[in-house]
């Protein structure tokens, strides 16, 4: 097992669905962050493939210029999802309590991931989804910074400092034998603390870890 049950565990256990159920139209990371993702979007997503973007919210963070053949969302709010200029189909699902996806093999040429891989109780299983649906040579993309839902974030990254966390992550893709070695892109904030309480630009710092499914 790569996580204890005492790591999976959360402040408030109630069930994700009642948290999330009324729309958050915000952005939970500053604009440096974002536009340090839609960058690394830029180089490491193919025009016109097939993407699916897990626990996604209202806001797109793909290139604006980039055209895609498919662009399939996931989440637990429907009306955050309907918002979303870039999605071509969405579906509401606790991957929590039922992590298998409703999506055929292979079908997928990248997942996308941004800020909400520290909610996963159960990354073994929605690593395993992932590289299911992703085609052989797909990749993964997985990004966060410091913030969180502190009482929705499970034991493990609550307690964790930044570079285990990274290295956390790391590990959720190496808990498989399918996925290459996770590559780091990383651009920790310079920004004093209480800069960063302002909420001003260039504050949060930028994690992201990639990995694709390996040809064979």
């Amino acid at each position: 097992m790569l996580l204890r049950p005492d790591h999976r565990l959360k402040l408030d256990d109630t069930d994700d669905k009642l948290f999330y159920d009324y729309p958050r139209f915000v952005t939970h990371v500053d604009e440096g962050f974002i536009q340090q993702l839609t960058d690394l979007y830029r180089q490491r997503l193919e025009p016109n493939t097939r993407i699916l973007d897990m626990m996604s919210s209202w806001v797109s963070h793909l290139p604006e210029e980039m055209e895609f053949d498919h662009v399939e969302g996931h989440g637990l709010n429907a009306e955050e999802l309907a918002r979303n200029p870039r999605l071509n189909h969405y579906f509401v699902q606790n991957i929590n309590t039922q992590p298998q996806l409703p999506l055929a093999d292979a079908s997928f040429d990248a997942v996308l991931n941004c800020v909400s891989v520290q909610y996963i109780q159960y990354p073994e299983a929605v690593f395993a989804e992932i590289y299911r649906v992703l085609k052989p040579g797909g990749i993964a993309i997985f990004s966060f910074s410091n913030r969180m839902f502190y009482q929705k974030a499970i034991q493990i990254w609550r307690d964790a400092s930044e570079s285990s966390r990274v290295k956390l992550v790391k590990g959720y893709f190496a808990s498989g034998s399918g996925f290459s070695t996770p590559e780091v892109v990383e651009n920790k904030s310079a920004a004093p603390n209480f800069l960063q309480w302002l909420g001003l630009p260039g504050g949060d710092p930028f994690y992201a870890v990639i990995s694709s499914r390996r040809e064979s």
